[in-house]
């Protein structure tokens, strides 16, 4: 029974050899994080540093206070203590998003978790020109005492003495306020304080939501300058880190006067003119009017388009699709607008064509103003005999339904000539053959459709009938657009002009109540835009919901799956 017993409690030497080589490892496995340093300047970055044998930290829990970059890895293997030791070290570099005393989380690395730590950040030291330093930002901003929905431009320029090697320019879209970044950066050369900079310039439009008080956090940046003589020379440091933060400014935007016009238009200046101005035309031929407009201080989204005349039944107007250019005068976004007009008089005579008007605001002087045209004076004579008859396409509306005959009798030819009676019946024999054909690809088509297209509800929404947009546009709009976007994008969603006509076509009641808001919050300047945009979200989680159609369209045709026999 001893022996047997001492043969129970025997290892073998492979299974001890294993248990000797693990217990040193085990001793030596260990987590732990520490920062390069305790106490930094908003704007610079520290470096976190987390050695352990497990797997890798979960940064998330970083991404409140911080920003995160250059992360970085490294296995080591060493003989320690007669055992084989593998510690993996983990590099993080933090930007903090605030001042103030930070603490750095604790984080979950495999199975372990690193302890908490704190981290003091003051307040930056803005670089100016005079400083010489080595990297300084400047920020400029159009008009500091903006109204409410105005297009404000903002230009942040990044001066450098070092080349970079990598680097990153943060400007944060401030509380109340939707920014937009607008156009490619710019790079120029200068001289400042006899020193030689490198000039990265970027454009940004702000558009403020509500009245009051509205601070723009300062431009950051962060990067690391390639190395040289030059650099330390002026004591850029060793380790190429550059840093540099621009100060902050604070805007006091105006809210929306009680006697301004409407559509709300807040600008600079508008100036109007003619680029084609006819003084002469003929009936049954498109005399072509060209109508441009310059706006400083307006984007494309905020300028409606320039009105069409209206001539009654004197000729007939057919209106092109503006054309949009935006452009930056200084600091301040620039809008040029160019449309084209072809007018048809219907009879001889003299015809006047109302230039058009544009009431606006002018943010400078604080009045209401208009832009306007003079009248155009066209001498109309007889159309030529024979000539053909223009045929402008309306691309922004149909003409009613009576208008066709009217338009027939009087572009008819004055002077009646031999008929080409041969060559219309061989152009009605190909029309009619087009149709056959036409008809024939549509029955097809349309079989294949139904077999796959599902079968509408009952009550379903009706679509849009026009260029739609995804509901995953509008989500992405409500949570970071402006209102403008957003609200263009419900009416693109509707195929109409107007957010009023949006919400007749609602069948939600919810989301009518919701719109309204926005209505009130975005020309009032008045309410919490994050609520609005938490109410929005709420409100359009699935998309619109629209009303139902009408009544379905008989197309003559056998339904595919015939209903049962009872």
């Amino acid at each position: 029974m001893t022996g047997m017993a001492s043969r129970q409690f025997r290892w073998p030497l492979p299974v001890l050899a294993m248990l000797l080589l693990w217990l040193p490892m085990v001793a030596m496995a260990q987590t732990r994080a520490w920062l390069e340093q305790d106490s930094i300047a908003a704007g610079d970055a520290v470096t976190l540093h987390i050695e352990t044998d497990q797997g890798a930290p979960d940064y998330a829990p970083l991404n409140a206070d911080f920003v995160l970059s250059a992360q970085s890895s490294n296995r080591q293997v060493q003989w320690s203590n007669g055992g084989v030791q593998q510690r993996n070290l983990y590099t993080v570099a933090l930007t903090p998003r605030r001042t103030g005393t930070l603490q750095v989380p604790s984080l979950q690395v495999g199975a372990a978790r690193t302890v908490p730590l704190v981290l003091q950040v003051s307040d930056a030291v803005v670089a100016t020109p005079q400083s010489n330093a080595t990297a300084f930002i400047e920020t400029e901003v159009d008009d500091p005492t903006p109204y409410v929905q105005q297009s404000v431009g903002v230009v942040v320029r990044l001066y450098f003495a070092s080349q970079l090697a990598s680097g990153e320019l943060v400007l944060d879209t401030p509380s109340g306020a939707s920014l937009q970044r607008v156009g490619e950066d710019r790079s120029d050369v200068r001289q400042v304080n006899g020193r030689r900079y490198n000039v990265v310039e970027r454009r940004f439009l702000l558009i403020p939501e509500r009245s009051g008080a509205l601070r723009l956090p300062g431009a950051r940046f962060t990067g690391r300058s390639a190395g040289g003589f030059f650099d330390d020379f002026f004591g850029s440091g060793g380790d190429g880190r550059m840093n540099a933060v621009g100060a902050e400014r604070t805007l006091q935007v105006q809210a929306q006067p009680a006697q301004a016009v409407q559509p709300w238009l807040p600008l600079h200046s508008l100036q109007l003119r003619y680029t084609a101005a006819p003084s002469s035309a003929r009936t049954g031929e498109a005399a072509t009017v060209m109508v441009e407009a310059i706006a400083n201080g307006a984007t494309r989204a905020q300028f409606t388009d320039l009105p069409v005349p209206d001539l009654g039944d004197a000729a007939q107007v057919f209106a092109e699709p503006a054309q949009y250019e935006e452009t930056f005068n200084g600091s301040t976004p620039r809008l040029k607008i160019t449309r084209r007009y072809s007018i048809v008089p219907r009879q001889v005579g003299s015809l006047r064509v109302p230039g058009p008007r544009v009431a606006w605001w002018n943010v400078d002087s604080g009045s209401a103003q208009q832009a306007s045209l003079p009248d155009l004076e066209l001498a109309v004579a007889a159309g030529r005999a024979g000539a053909p008859v223009a045929q402008p396409i309306d691309t922004d509306a149909a003409l009613p339904g009576d208008a066709a005959p009217a338009a027939a009798s009087s572009l008819a030819p004055t002077a009646a000539g031999p008929r080409p009676w041969p060559w219309m019946a061989a152009a009605a024999g190909l029309a009619l053959l087009w149709l056959l054909t036409l008809a024939w690809g549509w029955r097809r088509g349309r079989r294949a459709v139904v077999h796959t297209r599902p079968v509408p509800r009952p009550g379903a929404s009706a679509p849009a009938t026009s260029s739609r947009s995804s509901v995953a546009e509008l989500r992405r709009a409500i949570d970071g657009e402006g209102f403008d976007q957003v609200e263009a994008l419900l009416c693109s969603m509707a195929g109409v002009e107007r957010l009023e006509q949006v919400i007749e076509r609602l069948a939600d009641p919810a989301q009518r109540q919701t719109l309204q808001a926005l209505q009130q919050a975005r020309w009032g300047g008045m309410g919490d835009v994050s609520a609005l945009r938490a109410r929005l979200r709420e409100s359009f989680r699935d998309g619109p919901h629209w009303s139902a159609a009408t009544a379905a369209v008989d197309t003559g045709l056998p339904p595919l799956y015939p209903p049962r026999q009872p």
